[in-house]
């Protein structure tokens, strides 16, 4: 007959790598198998340039399409409602808009006019650091 002795006891454990094994498996599933969403954009031959330098984004992005189309950001806008969502733009002071950048993409069939007239409207709302959008 044995006896146990005391502190020779065999301690339960257990064994996680498995477990580690069929996340990981689910995780490359899931990722494979999600469908992601296509996000509309905005259809744009811009201008090319081989003097261009890159600059951060952030700030305000207006897009001018070929065919007159002119959106603020992500939302479709007129040249009214332009001016007055400038006017509104309240995430800067009003001292600070010279400063804000603001990247003006527009189509290269858009003229020279168009664009000028946008000028006119970012400065009438104090904003004066505007960089164009070129491809490379």
């Amino acid at each position: 007959m044995t006896f146990c002795q005391k502190g020779k006891h065999k301690e339960a454990s257990v064994d996680l790598i498995p477990m580690i094994d069929i996340v990981f498996q689910l995780i490359l599933f899931f990722l494979v198998s999600t469908t992601f969403a296509s996000l509309p954009g905005i259809d744009l031959n811009l201008p090319s340039s081989s003097t261009s330098e890159g600059t951060a984004t952030g700030g305000i992005t207006i897009t001018m399409e070929a065919d007159g189309g002119l959106w603020f950001n992500s939302e479709a806008v007129t040249s009214e409602s332009l001016d007055a969502a400038l006017a509104s733009f309240d995430e800067v002071a009003a001292e600070e808009r010279s400063e804000y950048p603001v990247t003006l993409e527009a189509d290269e069939l858009v003229t020279n006019g168009a664009i000028v007239g946008v000028f006119d409207i970012l400065r009438r709302n104090g904003f004066q650091a505007v960089n164009l959008r070129t491809a490379d």
